[in-house]
């Protein structure tokens, strides 16, 4: 596979992170760009991203006015690599719950699907650590609840680690995804399934 890929970070204050972070993705794999989708962080992300990106070709920033949710992070971050010629687009948390090491498993898992879930509970198997034990019950009776009524044949709906191919977010209506909290990792799925694209699950540990 040659295409280029592009990993969509949310930041809100996480500029003691953004550093290691650019320096652990973009070790994966040439191909990998970064998109850090900041809003307007008070601890100063943004500018730390600007000044990275003065140096780094590979890294792009785009600002909003303030703290407008999750999902609409993602959904700018869309449209912003389907104007732009990549083909793997991926979600990816800040905080290094998501692992960059697992993204190489990504691109390769991509080359037999429309897109790619990173899950946390793959065939009942729980790879969480360090959470306790009430939100680990939570997070596992919400995919179960999530599979009930939706259908989807998916260990982890909500997770947020995923790598899509650029048809199944141009085929997707963005301005009419409602969810802006953990259940647009639910819609999201869901509006490609429907779609007729085809989804797997590779473990991650969370």
């Amino acid at each position: 596979m040659t295409d280029r890929a592009l990993v969509i970070t949310p930041t809100y204050n996480e500029r003691a992170n953004v550093p290691t972070l650019v320096q652990r993705v973009l070790a994966q794999d040439p191909r990998i760009e970064m998109l850090f989708v900041d809003d307007n962080s008070p601890d100063g992300t943004g500018d730390l991203i600007a000044e990275i990106a003065t140096r780094e070709p590979r890294v792009h920033l785009l600002r909003r006015a303030g703290k407008l949710g999750l999902g609409t992070a993602y959904r700018d971050g869309f449209r912003w690599a389907l104007a732009r010629d990549y083909e793997l687009i991926f979600e990816m948390d800040a905080d290094f719950s998501h692992d960059p090491a697992h993204l190489p498993e990504f691109l390769r898992a991509a080359e037999r699907a429309d897109f790619v879930l990173g899950s946390r509970y793959l065939d009942g198997r729980v790879t969480v650590v360090n959470w306790p034990m009430t939100r680990l019950l939570l997070s596992y009776g919400a995919n179960i609840y999530a599979r009930l009524v939706t259908g989807m044949k998916l260990w982890d709906a909500t997770g947020g680690f995923k790598c899509f191919h650029r048809r199944v977010l141009a085929a997707i209506d963005l301005d009419a995804v409602r969810s802006n909290g953990y259940g647009f990792q639910i819609e999201m799925s869901f509006r490609a399934i429907q779609k007729g694209f085809r989804p797997v699950e590779i473990p991650i540990v969370f």
